[in-house]
């Protein structure tokens, strides 16, 4: 017995030791970011979008247009092939105001292209309540999947056959129409009958003005998934969503005040064929999807930098980007696996 603990013991201090491998840490890219030109279909005048993109390069902060951004503008690209995301800001908005999770889903290994729409965005108003409008924001992104499936840098790093539409506000209206639902402007004039306090929805009296009449709702076969957060969606019935069959990733705060729940997100979330993932943030409001504002904005902008008491936007934008691309991962499927290599191979 002591001859076979003398020999535990030998093996215990002096012989080999076995440990088994952890599993490897998922690759921690950085990001990278690049600005793109292309024609707007309307009118065949330059528009622009910046791309967030996985990165091996080293990381530094950039201000672009006022927001300071975590990524490194035209840094090299990551090996792979990713899903592509596009992004729709809201009427006379930025998508720079979603700057964090574009980044953090670039971060994870996705290409997010964030689209500045011509005529609504907060430089110009021109095209704002008008037919074109509507119609022409999902035509616009269908452009800009096309321009980045043809940008040198870029193309060769996406996948063609992975893309996915983020709508925030009225650019949830915007990827609605790009899986296949149509606006019936009926329900619009209706809406603001009922509600003519609504500043935002019936800013011209439910009438859109008919500045083109050679335009309709265009769907893109390459859509393959939707996150829409706060969605202006109140055009939409369940008949005319009937033709929306991708899954969705639905959020809404529950006292927005802006884009109302009832006739919007909620009504959504009952309509869509397919029944959508649906997270309802108490005590939210319109803003809250916003990128977490720094002191300064806070002080320039309060209205969209300020939550209710008991609302911690951090906390919200941290669970939303993990549900994120939970969901892209699951909807589209993940970069191929030449994208998983890490910056020293």
């Amino acid at each position: 017995m002591m001859r076979l603990w003398a020999m535990s013991l030998i093996c215990l201090l002096g012989g080999p030791i076995i440990v088994h491998a952890a599993p490897a840490p998922h690759p921690h890219w950085s990001v990278g970011f690049h600005e793109m030109s292309f024609l707007d279909p309307l009118d065949q005048q330059p528009m622009r979008a910046i791309a967030f993109y996985p990165s091996t390069g080293i990381e530094h902060s950039s201000k672009v247009e006022g927001y300071q951004i975590a990524a490194s503008r035209d840094s090299k690209v990551a090996i792979g092939r990713f899903p592509l995301l596009m992004l729709s800001h809201g009427n006379t908005g930025t998508p720079l105001a979603l700057h964090d999770l574009a980044t953090s889903l670039a971060r994870k290994g996705f290409v997010v292209v964030a689209v500045i729409h011509p005529g609504d965005n907060y430089k110009d108003h021109s095209r704002l309540g008008t037919l074109s409008n509507l119609y022409g924001r999902p035509i616009q992104i269908s452009e800009a999947i096309t321009a980045t499936l043809a940008d040198p840098m870029l193309s060769p790093f996406v996948n063609a056959g992975q893309v996915g539409v983020i709508g925030y506000s009225a650019g949830g209206e915007t990827a609605l129409i790009l899986s296949g639902a149509t606006p019936d402007l009926d329900r619009l004039r209706r809406y603001c009958q009922e509600r003519p306090d609504d500043h935002d929805a019936c800013n011209t009296q439910g009438e859109l003005i008919v500045d083109r009449d050679d335009l309709q709702p265009v769907a893109d076969p390459r859509v393959q998934a939707l996150l829409l957060m706060a969605p202006l969606s109140l055009k939409f019935g369940r008949q005319t969503l009937s033709g929306v069959h991708v899954p969705v990733l639905l959020y809404s705060g529950d006292v927005d005040k802006l884009v109302a729940l009832d006739k919007n997100a909620a009504a959504l979330a009952r309509k869509l064929p397919v029944a959508p993932d649906f997270k309802l943030l108490a005590g939210a409001g319109h803003f809250v999807f916003m990128a977490p504002c720094t002191e300064e904005q806070l002080l320039s902008m309060p209205a969209l930098c300020t939550d209710a008491d008991g609302v911690d936007r951090e906390d919200i934008h941290r669970n939303l980007i993990a549900e994120a691309g939970r969901f892209f991962a699951q909807a589209l499927g993940k970069p191929s696996r030449a994208g998983m290599q890490t910056a020293d191979q």
